[in-house]
Formats: structure tokens, C-alpha cells, sequence
């Protein structure tokens, strides 16, 4: 069992929790993630990395509380154990051979782009981060930005915080500029996200770099839940990723494999909420 170190809100419906996992951390690297059950009977879930402390033996993740797992896993406190934990699972962010890396966040995904960042920071490589949110009270990780981004962009749908409008605005004109500096963009967020940001990119050739959190069951190939065409290819995000060249991924599959389950997730956590469970 794993221990929560540290619970903190984060926005309604967004949780970070740290938790004790001294065998994961020691090899884990940005841009994997993890596989937990908050109990025996738990399904299996995976989260991103989203920041670990090596000194502290513990992973940091959010949890946004989506269905009946995520709302399980939410109202657990500090000193509470969750059931199990696997990781480091996937492959880790390859971005050391670039030199001027774009981060880009939305939602959630904000947090999952947190380690890159620092990593880039400690090997003297900042990236500017561009992060996008509905409103001001789901941004996250703003100060943490601060002191890790060479330039930080915030922007909001409604302009409430940052700049008014979308992450695809201020992607297009970072990389429009005659002196623009980028040789790669690394975006996560949700589908939708993702696939503006390529599209954006694609007339210009920049190599872009999304996270792709698909269905996922077993997390080592072998149920097929979290399979997507990548260039005409199946490929499956627990092992071949999760993160794709995002030119080649084919975001209208991922888009509608994502809400296979939804109704049935959405009732079942209408009756936990209900008490009913």
C-alpha cells in the first residue's frame, strides 16, 4: 500500500495528491505515468506523472474527479493508503536534443507539462510554457511556472486571467514570427486541444509532440484498451507511448474511443454521489 503524503484542492474539482512511492520514483522520469487501485475492488487507473521528489520518495499526481474512481481516489486524506500502485510505466519525454522547446498546457494537461519544465530549467534549457484554461479559477500551476519558464503565456476562454481567448492564439503567433526560435512543441491537454495545436503547427513543419491518455486497463499491451492509429499504424499508448508524433495521430479515433463509456461512467458516479454505492 502507498501512503498520501500531502492533499491540496487545486480548483473544484482538481486534487493533487503526493504520494509515498520510494521503488517508483527512483526511476521514474517526465512524461510517465502511473497505474493505481484505490482499493481491492478498484478498477485500474492511470494518471501522468505530473512531479516527483527523489529525497522524498514520493510521485505527485491530479486527479480531476471525472467518474466513480477518480471521486473515490479524491476523498481519500492525508495518511489515508491507496491499494496499489505500479510505475513508472510508458516512455519518458525525450526533449534533451532540442534546443528551444514550446511548452503548451490546457486543463489538466497543465500539470502534465510541470516536469518538462523543470527538467528543462535544471539542464539549462527553459522553455516558454504557454498555458490555457476556461476561467482563472482552473489554472494551475501558475507560480510553479514562474520560477521554472523562460516566458510564461497565460490565457483564459472567458479573459478573466492572462490573455482572452485560446492556446492555439498564442501558439500561432509565437511561431509565426520571422525569428521564431522553436524547434519543437510538446502540448497536453484534452483531444480537442491537442489536435487544434498540430493543426496549427503542421503548415509550418514544427515537430509537435502531444500525450495521448487513452482508455487504459493493464498498462503493458495486453488488454488493447488504449490502442490509436498513429500514422496508419495501431499503436497503444501504454507501451508505444504515451506520447506520438501528433501530426500523425488520428485525433477523430482517439476522439471517439475516449467517450465509449462515458454514460455508464456517468451514472455510476451519479449513484456514488447519491450515496448509492
Amino acid at each position: 500500500m502507498n501512503r498520501i503524503l500531502k492533499k491540496r484542492w487545486l480548483a473544484e474539482n482538481v486534487v493533487e495528491l503526493e504520494i509515498e512511492a520510494p521503488e517508483a520514483v527512483r526511476n521514474a522520469r517526465p512524461g510517465q505515468f502511473v497505474i493505481l487501485r484505490v482499493d481491492e475492488e478498484g478498477e485500474r487507473v492511470p494518471f501522468t506523472i505530473c512531479d516527483m521528489d527523489r529525497e522524498r520518495g514520493s510521485i505527485t499526481l491530479l486527479v480531476q474527479t471525472v467518474g466513480y474512481s477518480t471521486a473515490r481516489l479524491a476523498a481519500l486524506n492525508e495518511g489515508d493508503f491507496v491499494h496499489d500502485f505500479t510505475a513508472p510505466l510508458g516512455n519518458a519525454t525525450d526533449l534533451d536534443g532540442y534546443s528551444r522547446v514550446l511548452l503548451v498546457g490546457g486543463g489538466i494537461g497543465t500539470a502534465v507539462i510541470f516536469p518538462q519544465a523543470k527538467h528543462l530549467r535544471e539542464i539549462g534549457k527553459p522553455a516558454d510554457v504557454v498555458v490555457g484554461a476556461r476561467n482563472k479559477s482552473l489554472l494551475m500551476y501558475e507560480e510553479e511556472f514562474r520560477r521554472q519558464a523562460g516566458s510564461l503565456f497565460l490565457i483564459t476562454d472567458d479573459g478573466s486571467s492572462g490573455r482572452k481567448g485560446f492556446v492555439t492564439d498564442v501558439v500561432r503567433e509565437l511561431i509565426s514570427r520571422p525569428d521564431s526560435p522553436y524547434d519543437v512543441v510538446f502540448a497536453v491537454g484534452p483531444l480537442p486541444m491537442m489536435r487544434a495545436v498540430c493543426e496549427v503547427t503542421r503548415p509550418f513543419g514544427l515537430r509537435t509532440i502531444v500525450s495521448m491518455n487513452s482508455i487504459m486497463v493493464d498498462g503493458t499491451g495486453m488488454c488493447g484498451g488504449c490502442r490509436l492509429t498513429v500514422g496508419g499504424q495501431v499503436r497503444y499508448a501504454c507501451v508505444h507511448g504515451p506520447e506520438f508524433d501528433g501530426h500523425q495521430v488520428d485525433f477523430e479515433e482517439a476522439i471517439n474511443r475516449s467517450g465509449m463509456y462515458r454514460e455508464q461512467e456517468q451514472a455510476h458516479y451519479c449513484r456514488l454521489k447519491e450515496g448509492k454505492i
